[in-house]
């Protein structure tokens, strides 16, 4: 089938998909009488490409558990340069400050992939943190998984090819999608990664080319996941998808 082809069916794939709490895999493993809890307080949100959720040095107003976007969490210099430092999609929340006790964000909170989410107010989460229990627990695995994330991302950034981070960049959003689809421009992407666009520009040419991905008006359609995660294995000791 033709790239342009595989590329439509795949984007017209994820918007039939209808967003549910439980697609976010946090609010999902939560015991049903405690996720009965926060339901009624669950307000369904569109996440639009480029919304800033947070503000680096700002309190947040909600937690956001993501089903079909992507969130980019960045590190935001004095300069106001930034630079991506971990990722959120359906696996975790965006707002851990809520429930680790700071009263502000450290970085900034931005959607890279537009989708659809629920949010919670931030005194419902702050509740839950205060009561030591199965919520807490959870939400505390999460900020371990994340925590190991940032170093990862760190130590690829220093020792790994821009072909590689590309891939990785690819793969972490993937696995964070409910489709092949990937809203990504290489402008963003070089953004994300802290590199050149040529760069960038190379590496998706050469995916393109060896039938790896798709590629058409920022719209990336990954062709062939196992081809991704091997040129990926390198970058980030990929074993699998989930």
């Amino acid at each position: 089938m033709p790239h342009d082809q595989c590329i439509h069916s795949v984007v017209n794939a994820a918007t039939s998909l209808l967003a549910d709490p439980r697609q976010n895999q946090l609010l999902a493993a939560l015991d049903g009488s405690l996720l009965e809890l926060w339901l009624p307080h669950l307000e369904h949100v569109e996440m639009r490409l480029g919304r800033t959720l947070s503000a680096s040095g700002h309190a947040c107003d909600y937690a956001y558990f993501p089903t079909t976007a992507v969130v980019s969490l960045m590190y935001v210099t004095s300069e106001g340069s930034s630079t991506e430092t971990t990722v959120v999609g359906n696996e975790g929340v965006v707002g851990i400050s809520l429930f680790l006790g700071g009263q502000a964000t450290l970085g900034q909170a931005v959607v890279q992939t537009a989708g659809h989410a629920y949010r919670l107010r931030a005194h419902m989460v702050k509740s839950a943190a205060q009561v030591a229990g199965p919520i807490l627990t959870l939400l505390l695995r999460y900020t371990m998984a994340m925590i190991a994330q940032v170093g990862q991302t760190a130590a690829c950034n220093r020792h790994h090819s821009i072909d590689q981070l590309f891939c990785r960049r690819l793969v972490m959003a993937l696995d964070r999608r409910p489709d092949a689809s990937i809203a990504m421009t290489q402008e963003l992407a070089a953004g994300l990664l802290g590199v050149r666009r040529e760069g960038v520009t190379a590496a998706a040419h050469k995916l393109q080319r060896d039938g790896v991905i798709g590629y058409r008006r920022g719209q990336v359609a990954v062709l062939d996941r196992p081809q991704l995660e091997a040129r990926t294995s390198d970058a980030i000791g990929y074993e699998g998808s989930r």
